[in-house]
């Protein structure tokens, strides 16, 4: 098969959908390197992430060609280069397909990752919501199939999208090989110098915006028996005011340490001495952090009604998103409970078998095959 892949996002996001392009891209060509893999791309950035590119010979990259303005080729001018180059599939690996695909003769694919701005509209700018809304009801109903990362992504293209069901599968996707990599003594110390880090603490990872929602974190601290420092990793949004706010009116802010510049390599060794991982997020597509924080071998507890209960296996603890008060009867098991961390611990790395690089590659590559053997 020769498969083409909108690899966008795979040169110029370092986060979440970046991973998701990164990960999928480099699975395939190295598990399945039988197939020719070609990624499409606007613009070509060098990206550290992408160095395994220079080690294959069945990728290549190929950028609009002459002074094609880059927006128009990736919306529609990339059908010439599909049928150019003989390609049998393209995968949309976020959200979009090119318009014209339907009547190409290429088979498309499309991945969807979450549909909160349709569930949270509250979180966007209507504008915003505008796009995203044309761009991924055209997609769905262009792509002959579609990928959820979740079954919670995939019962809400069903209710939120009415797209039938026998058009989607689900595969789930891995985390960065640098969190199954166990962290030295000698590194653990470094940065644990460098961020005067506590023997214990609670760790909390991503955006800090309204949806991720630190402040039921911030909430359940006071109601924790001991006097647990947490340490946030992540971006600031305009929601941190409200953060920073609350902790000092409730003379919380010496519990409560802002980490904004850690770098991507220091960030496994953050995992592996934490305590506890805590991640209370309303709504996610999957909730790659609590994968990380699995393979790291960190207790895992995160809040219900999205698709971290997918994430986190039946090991892992969970709360309701506005019950401080559980949350915090969580913590203070599995804080003071050796023999239960050990076990999610465990059992948290033996589910993350269900993200095994090889297994999901194969699961790719038939929906693939299913794809095409389609009329």
């Amino acid at each position: 098969m020769h498969i083409g892949f909108d690899a966008k996002r795979a040169f110029l996001n370092n986060t979440g959908l970046g991973n998701y392009s990164r990960w999928l891209i480099s699975g395939l060509a190295t598990q399945f390197p039988e197939h020719q893999y070609t990624l499409y791309t606007p613009y070509t950035k060098n990206n550290q992430h992408l160095a395994y590119l220079q080690q294959l010979r069945n990728t290549r990259v190929v950028p609009p060609s002459g002074f094609a303005p880059s927006a128009w080729w990736r919306t529609t001018g990339i059908i010439s280069n599909l049928k150019h180059d003989g390609v049998n599939i393209y995968h949309g690996l976020s959200h979009e397909l090119p318009l014209g695909i339907k009547k190409s003769g290429v088979k498309s694919v499309l991945t969807v990752h979450d549909l909160i701005f349709l569930r949270f509209p509250q979180y966007y700018k209507w504008i915003d919501r505008l796009i995203y809304q044309a761009k991924i009801k055209y997609a769905c109903s262009a792509a002959d199939r579609i990928i959820a990362v979740s079954e919670k992504t995939k019962q809400d293209l069903i209710e939120l999208l009415q797209i039938d069901a026998s058009k989607i599968e689900v595969v789930y996707q891995d985390c960065d090989p640098a969190f199954k990599l166990h962290q030295s003594e000698a590194q653990k110390t470094l940065i644990r110098k460098k961020y005067n880090l506590p023997k214990r603490f609670l760790l909390s990872v991503g955006t800090i915006e309204e949806r991720k929602n630190l402040l039921l974190l911030i909430k359940a601290l006071p109601h924790t028996r001991g006097n647990e420092q947490l340490f946030v990793i992540g971006k600031p949004k305009a929601y941190f005011e409200e953060v920073k706010n609350y902790l000092e009116a409730h003379q919380l802010t010496d519990r409560v340490t802002f980490l904004r510049e850690v770098t991507f390599q220091e960030l496994p060794a953050f995992y592996q001495m934490a305590t506890v991982f805590v991640y209370p997020s309303r709504y996610e597509g999957f909730g790659i952090p609590i994968l990380e924080a699995l393979y790291s071998g960190v207790p895992v507890i995160a809040a219900k009604g999205s698709c971290l209960e997918e994430a986190g296996g039946p090991h892992s603890l969970y709360v309701d998103p506005d019950d401080e008060l559980d949350l915090a009867k969580k913590i203070n098991k599995v804080w003071n409970t050796p023999a239960l961390r050990q076990e999610m611990m465990l059992k948290g790395f033996e589910y993350c078998y269900n993200f095994n690089n090889e297994k999901l590659a194969a699961q790719l590559i038939q929906v693939y095959q299913k794809t095409l053997s389609y009329a």
